[in-house]
């Protein structure tokens, strides 16, 4: 048996180590709830944009982030003061597309005489003000009446009467009171102005229409199954000919989706095409769930570049060069830098990958509107560089930061993204983030609470094809409106809807589109 009287009682020494480790984490975790309690306190009450104010950081790389190899070197010290001046004929270039109603103000003859010798008065000249005039819905009526025709001769002496009928143009739904423009209105206001239909029901009753949102929600998804999904299709088939597609996905909740409960989080995936694409392709896929299957189905066929935020569910995509987001990486360091002391944030790790970032950044700003091949070259020059920096700066700071911590998150990221986040050097026509596809998923993201007739997965698939609709019009400059009821005016004429050549006719790309339809 042991004999207690063997174990010796720790030494003073050993107790001060344990009891110096045991503070040293107890710091550690006392600093990261600080870290929490500031970024939650920012989120709340702080400004919710993301931009570095000039003189909010003074960094030890200001010189990286500001310099510009290509400026001229100052002989003489010069002071400039730049304010923006209103371009001359600016009102005027705003209105130039729009109707004009003239009112013309004239002296009658008895107004028109001289104050002061009763003579005649002639035309000087003229003053003129100008008005926007806004001219309310309003709804009618519109009956299609169809004549019919006989021939008297053959009623008399014929065997038989021909009888021939006037064309008509097929209806958009048949047996509905749905007309292209209210299709077209009805479609603009949930997915363009995010107006729900419980919504637009009131609108239509203060007008003097009992239209029920049941109606209106019917119409939408007949509209879209109807018609709208060939179109989608030639959309899709678009998409994957590209060799840059952008990536991001949103939740979606449906109630009705068979052998899942109301709670379930379903998805809303969108894919859409990079910069300077011709045509400009923005799409919508609604799916159950957030699995690498759902990409991997969508973009079967596709090869080249895609562009996301990270996410590991497109990883298994085969032929395809995954691009990294610098927006998301830049965001985590801005994160840990407002989660700092506000005293101390100008000498924080933080700051300095925040820099960094910046730098990257601000090369992009300069080469906006510069050719791919110009971009391409001023990337080699100045983005490598601050990419070299910032790997020995990222395996530098790995071994002395919190790894649960902010500041450890932007870090971790970073590095396990690194291969991703440098792709963009391989060619000037990819970008350096993924906002593109994040701009394009905010308006479902605003509209998510409007989706009151996405009860059954019906629903959910007509509210992506859509969303997809009106937001590829947007990406090629039409009026999504005016658009969605030329589409619901031709569509029906077609004798079949699976002409490829047809529908190209009338997609949002095609010169073939009348002048009505396009935003100048």
């Amino acid at each position: 048996m042991e004999n207690r009287a063997d174990i010796s009682p720790p030494t003073s020494e050993e107790v001060i180590r344990q009891l110096t480790e045991q503070v040293a984490a107890l710091k550690l975790q006392v600093a990261w709830y600080e870290e929490q309690f500031r970024r939650a306190q920012q989120k709340r009450f702080g400004a919710s944009s993301e931009q570095t104010h000039p003189d909010q950081l003074t960094l030890f790389n200001e010189a990286e982030a500001e310099a510009d190899p290509k400026a001229p070197e100052p002989t003489v010290e010069t002071v400039t003061v730049q304010r923006r001046k209103k371009a001359k004929g600016e009102r005027e270039a705003k209105l130039a597309n729009l109707p004009v109603e003239t009112i013309h103000y004239t002296l009658d003859e008895t107004e028109g005489v001289c104050p002061d010798c009763a003579g005649p008065l002639h035309a000087m000249s003229t003053e003129v003000r100008r008005e926007l005039k806004i001219i309310p819905a309003q709804v009618s009526v519109v009956e299609h009446v169809r004549h019919v025709y006989s021939c008297r001769c053959c009623e008399q002496t014929g065997m038989r009467t021909p009888v021939v009928t006037a064309p008509m143009p097929a209806p958009a739904l048949p047996g509905s009171l749905a007309s292209p423009s209210m299709l077209a209105h009805v479609i603009h206001q949930k997915y363009v102005n995010s107006l729900p239909l419980y919504r637009q029901e009131e609108q239509f009753r203060q007008w003097g229409i009992d239209l029920s949102r049941q109606t209106m929600a019917n119409w939408l998804i007949a509209a879209s199954e109807r018609w709208l999904v060939p179109l989608y299709d030639l959309f899709h088939t678009k998409l994957l000919a590209q060799d840059h597609v952008h990536a991001d996905e949103t939740t979606l909740q449906v109630l009705r989706e068979p052998g899942r409960s109301a709670q379930a989080k379903s998805y809303l995936w969108l894919y859409r095409t990079g910069r300077g694409a011709a045509p400009d392709v923005v799409l919508y896929d609604y799916r159950t769930g957030r699995g690498s299957e759902h990409p991997e189905a969508f973009l079967t066929g596709f090869t080249g570049y895609l562009q996301t935020d990270g996410y590991s569910g497109y990883a298994r995509l085969k032929g395809v060069t995954q691009l990294g987001c610098w927006a998301h990486a830049r965001r985590k360091f801005h994160e840990a830098v407002q989660a700092t002391p506000p005293a101390q944030r100008a000498q924080t790790a933080a700051a300095e990958g925040l820099a960094l970032c910046n730098a990257l950044f601000e090369v992009e700003r300069r080469w906006k509107e510069a050719t791919a091949e110009e971009r391409h070259a001023a990337r080699l020059e100045e983005s490598q560089p601050i990419l070299d920096r910032m790997a020995a700066w990222l395996e530098g700071q790995r071994a002395r930061v919190l790894p649960k911590g902010l500041l450890g998150t932007a870090i971790t990221y970073c590095t396990n993204q690194w291969p991703k986040l440098t792709a963009f050097l391989q060619d000037g026509r990819l970008e350096i983030d993924n906002n593109r596809s994040e701009r394009a998923i905010k308006p479902t993201v605003i509209g998510r609470k409007n989706f009151l007739f996405s009860n059954t997965p019906r629903g959910a698939r007509a509210s992506a094809v859509l969303y997809s609709i009106v937001e590829t019009a947007k990406a090629n400059r039409l009026k999504p409106e005016a658009y969605l009821q030329y589409l619901f005016e031709q569509l029906p004429q077609l004798p079949n809807l699976q002409d490829a050549a047809a529908l190209e006719k009338l997609a949002p790309w095609s010169p073939a589109l009348p002048i009505t339809c396009r935003l100048f």
